[in-house]
């Protein structure tokens, strides 16, 4: 490439923060294919704690009859909302599932009736510090990506009524619109 390594680095970068993803494969495998480098200003950037359990990753689906018996339903990997990547693929066309963080403790059958074929995106409204930041998140994740429906969990504890709000305002902020359906759960384990 004539302009150098700077500046396919950020036309790399101007694809990815932009949500361009496959775009963003398509000059990687470019790159590749002309045994081009990757500038090292494209690498993934480490996150302050270096821990490989925050990498993005899909997983694979297990059989309905394996999560029903206790196995798990989960496809994809971080789940916790501050780890996520708003870009990441498997949010495409995906069903996303928006739990506050109590409630795959309380309810029994989690996996097999609420997380089943979804995205799983887990938070807790009173504790976590940037509910202002998951607004914006969830709005990136809304604007970048074909959202098929949003299933939103909450325990039936006031401080988890945030959990509703966040993703209301970050349906307002993406000027998305998103089937959702909100489920409350008791603290009895049962849905109200």
């Amino acid at each position: 490439m004539q302009q150098g390594p700077g500046t396919i680095a950020a036309h790399l970068q101007h694809l990815r923060t932009h949500g361009e993803n496959k775009l963003h494969q398509i000059a990687l495998d470019y790159l590749a294919e002309h045994g081009l480098s990757v500038p090292a200003a494209e690498t993934v950037p480490r996150l302050a704690c270096g821990c490989p359990g925050t990498l993005s990753r899909k997983l694979e689906v297990k059989a309905e009859a394996e999560y029903s018996r206790g196995g798990s339903a989960l496809r994809q990997w971080p789940v916790q909302l501050q780890l996520l990547n708003p870009a990441a693929e498997y949010f495409d066309d995906a069903d996303l599932l928006v739990s506050a963080d109590c409630v795959a403790h309380a309810y029994g059958s989690f996996h097999g009736d609420f997380l089943a074929g979804k995205i799983l995106v887990v938070f807790c409204p009173k504790l976590d510090q940037d509910t202002a930041g998951y607004v914006r998140k969830l709005a990136a994740i809304f604007q970048q990506h074909t959202i098929r429906s949003i299933t939103i969990l909450r325990m039936s504890v006031p401080c988890c009524g945030g959990t509703v709000s966040i993703v209301e305002q970050a349906l307002a902020l993406s000027g998305q619109k998103i089937e959702t359906t909100v489920k409350t759960i008791g603290l009895d384990g049962k849905i109200e």
